[in-house]
């Protein structure tokens, strides 16, 4: 039985859609996962054919559990992961249990932010930065050389925005320095240039060297003690100057990397200077991420991704053309969950296709200090960026939460 296993799932978002569209093209379909709520829950996941717990950060345990697998007949395609923590794992047990059409080495290296830094530093396209060890005090004369306030202070390890700080003087720099030390002692700490300038999220998939661009979407960033995106504009019409800016960054990268085929996206900032890179990530944006496009141009991201994995030709062809936009929703003050309300209203909206409110009743929740904390999104279609903008804020604005203070 032709078999694809995941290595984690979220109960939304890309990772599920993954999960989802390998049962579509005909998979028998195993997620591996330490989340014993997940088991639990099980009969909310009926796209999964077979769940198996198991300490996915322990590589020599999920071997066990894939021979397993093999000996009830299971003829295994692929073994990959949509979750930012398990990417690599997954293509290193492709390597070993089936044919791996992405490069374990290329995630790795993109995986580690000063790995990538340090790899990417002659590029015109990489920040100034500066890495800090714990074995060595801070550089501070080098620093006062290298930058000009503000910077941004974030963890070589950091993901989804939880340790990436704005910092304004040389006392706040010290202090956050010496808070990531504490929090994260085995990790170095990378020091970059603010860029200052409109954000980009790129999509996009290598296929035998081939880049295919998925969708280029302008981020709306709310600051606040973190860098949030809460808004996600994909670009129906590309301006060709970002187009034409952005495929050479790409193909930079893939060149330096030796990718010949895998999934990515990137985080890029335009400046008076020309494009500034702010992150790369070897896999599909999670969240909602794969309804956006499909709103957008007609095609299912992750089942296209899938077919990358199993060594199919993917195709990106759109089969519409809208302006999409989504708003993501937070909250301003600490408390519990009482209630949500205006999720009908924001359903009924006009130009709404989606909308996902993530928490129940009883949970606690925060203003945002990572992406986790955005707690519901509204995508919505329109005419013109403006219009599906507008039409998706207006929605989002009829979803409200009620807290307790605890």
């Amino acid at each position: 039985m032709k078999t694809i296993i995941f290595i984690g799932t979220n109960k939304s978002g890309s990772s599920r859609e993954a999960v989802k569209a390998a049962e579509r093209l005909g998979y028998f379909t195993v997620v591996f996962t330490n989340n014993e709520k997940q088991l639990e829950q099980r009969k909310e996941y009926t796209d999964v054919h077979e769940m198996i717990l198991v300490d996915t950060n322990n590589l020599s345990e999920m071997k066990g559990e894939i021979k397993k697998l093999r000996l009830k007949g299971k003829d295994i395609k692929a073994i990959v992961s949509f979750i930012d923590a398990n990417v690599h794992s997954a293509s290193v047990l492709c390597d070993e249990f089936c044919q791996n059409y992405s490069s374990s080495e290329a995630i790795s290296k993109m995986e580690n932010k000063e790995g990538t830094r340090v790899f990417l530093r002659d590029q015109p396209y990489t920040p100034e930065f500066l890495i800090v060890t714990q074995d060595k005090p801070i550089p501070f004369e080098t620093i006062d050389k290298k930058f000009a306030f503000p910077v941004i202070v974030k963890s070589s390890k950091s993901t989804g925005s939880k340790d990436v700080l704005f910092v304004e003087t040389k006392e706040q720099l010290e202090k956050q320095i010496i808070r990531l030390q504490e929090k994260n002692p085995d990790e170095t700490i990378i020091i970059e240039e603010y860029i200052d300038g409109n954000q980009y999220l790129v999509e996009a998939l290598i296929y035998n060297n081939q880049i295919m661009i998925a969708g280029i979407i302008e981020q709306e960033i709310t600051q606040g003690k973190r860098f949030i995106i809460t808004g996600y504009g994909v670009l129906a019409d590309v301006p060709n100057h970002i187009k034409v800016g952005i495929e050479q960054v790409l193909h930079s990268i893939i060149s330096q990397f030796g990718i010949k085929n895998g999934a990515l996206h990137l985080e890029l900032r335009w400046t008076k200077d020309g494009w500034r890179l702010i992150e790369i990530n070897p896999r599909v944006s999670g969240g909602a991420m794969n309804d956006m496009i499909l709103a957008a141009f007609g095609f299912n991201l992750v089942e296209e991704t899938l077919k990358l994995y199993v060594g199919e030709s993917p195709s990106l062809m759109p089969r519409c053309t809208n302006y999409v936009f989504t708003q993501h929703v937070i909250v301003s003050k600490k408390g519990i969950l009482e209630k949500v309300t205006g999720k009908r209203r924001a359903i009924r909206s006009p130009g709404v296709v989606k909308v996902y409110v993530k928490p129940k009743k009883g949970t606690k929740l925060t203003p945002p200090l990572s992406m986790g904390h955005r707690y519901a999104y509204v995508i919505a279609t329109g005419a013109s960026m403006e219009e599906a903008k507008k039409l998706a804020k207006s929605a989002a604005n009829e979803i409200k939460f009620h807290l307790v203070e605890e």
